[in-house]
């Protein structure tokens, strides 16, 4: 008998071992506690400063420019002179250059003479011509000469005046032909010799400073070519190039936090205007993108970002909603319940199916309209493996 004993004891301990073996044991779980706080809902890009005014100071005519001895940082004052232009320069100035000015001056003023001469020899066929003409209407008259020699008398002293004006026509064009090449060569003898008798002046139109030099070597440049930029660095805006789908929910008025610009705390600014046309622009992994410009005015005081200049690198939320006592769970604890959304709430060690009415979200947080309180704790993160009633364990506290 106590054999018999022994042996059912040692058989109940192996079955009790079994079933513990096999019994299902609970799934560790990360556990999140639902919340009322402060949630926000952010569009988060990249941006840049910019001067709000800038001045791009244009060549008025076409010139040489000196050089411009200004750099960026210069303050400059309106009415300033800026740049200094030249008449244009000869395109060689070399000895030949020279000789061949020289040449069609002479050229010019022996055309000028030939041209004299030939005005003084048509003038003196007019005055032959008119003597003819009233020599023969006087014989006409007396019925000496028939009248056909006196039509001709008439046509031959009109044919000498227009012999006349031509020639003096022609004398007055080589008379400009003259002052043009004096002028060439005038031109070329004075640049040579670094006598610049006119320049053209060119002034900042605002006070600010220097931006941008584009064209500080001295050279030819053309009529409208930018010589300088000038703006007031303090006068700064951000642009930020936002994805067209975040653009519609942007509007003017939104405020915005400035982050990672270089100093602490973040600023403020808002938004001012949101253009109406997209572009498009290939991102970094080569896809196309359509984007919008938001501009932004910067409003914490100016001390706090007195470092910040044209062009520099920011990183703006733009704030499309915001509550102060929202009831909010992590997103990761969501999950797809047919055309909705649930959570799985942790009661008692079991994981219970709870639909959910959701409301905004960012990328971490979820509101929470309606199926949840505050306190209750939910399933971050579930696996596959959990199902409604399962047996669950905090791993944090296992």
């Amino acid at each position: 008998m106590r054999g018999r004993i022994g042996l059912l004891i040692l058989l109940l301990v192996i079955a009790a071992a079994l079933a513990y073996g096999f019994f299902p044991r609970p799934i560790p779980v990360d556990v999140a506690t639902v919340k009322q706080a402060p949630l926000e809902v952010t569009v988060e890009e990249e941006g840049k400063t910019r001067v709000r005014e800038r001045y791009a100071v244009s060549a008025p005519v076409a010139g040489y420019a000196r050089r411009i001895d200004l750099k960026v940082g210069d303050p400059v004052h309106k009415g300033q002179v800026v740049a200094v232009l030249e008449p244009a320069r000869s395109a060689s100035l070399d000895p030949r250059s020279r000789t061949q000015a020289a040449a069609q001056l002479a050229a010019a003023q022996a055309a000028l003479a030939a041209a004299n001469e030939t005005t003084r020899a048509a003038a003196a066929q007019e005055r032959l011509a008119n003597l003819e003409f009233e020599r023969n209407q006087t014989l006409g008259q007396s019925h000496f000469v028939s009248r056909s020699a006196v039509d001709q008398a008439r046509t031959a002293l009109q044919a000498a005046e227009a012999d006349r004006r031509a020639a003096e026509q022609s004398a007055s064009v080589a008379g400009h032909n003259v002052e043009a090449a004096r002028a060439a060569a005038s031109q070329v003898v004075g640049l040579d010799a670094g006598k610049v008798t006119e320049v053209v002046n060119v002034a900042s139109p605002v006070d600010g400073s220097v931006l941008g030099v584009p064209h500080e070597s001295e050279g030819s440049v053309q009529a409208g070519q930018a010589l300088i930029e000038v703006g007031n660095p303090r006068s700064l805006e951000v642009v930020v190039e936002v994805l067209s789908t975040a653009a519609v929910k942007i509007v003017p008025g939104t405020l915005v936090r400035l982050e990672r610009w270089g100093g602490d705390p973040a600023l403020d600014a808002r938004v001012r205007e949101v253009e109406p046309a997209g572009f498009t622009k290939i991102s970094a992994l080569g896809v196309e993108e359509q984007r919008v410009r938001v501009i932004c005015d910067i409003t914490s005081p100016a001390r706090q970002w007195s470092r910040l200049g044209d062009g520099y690198r920011v990183e703006a939320s733009f704030i499309v909603w915001s509550s102060h006592d929202a009831l909010q769970v992590p997103t990761d604890a969501l999950i797809r319940h047919g055309d909705g959304w649930a959570v799985f709430v942790m009661d008692a060690g079991r994981a219970r199916l709870r639909p959910v009415q959701v409301g905004q979200r960012n990328g971490l947080q979820a509101q929470v309209l309606s199926g949840l309180k505050a306190g209750e704790k939910v399933l971050s993160r579930p696996s596959d493996q959990i199902r409604d009633g399962g047996r669950v364990a905090d791993r944090n506290q296992a």
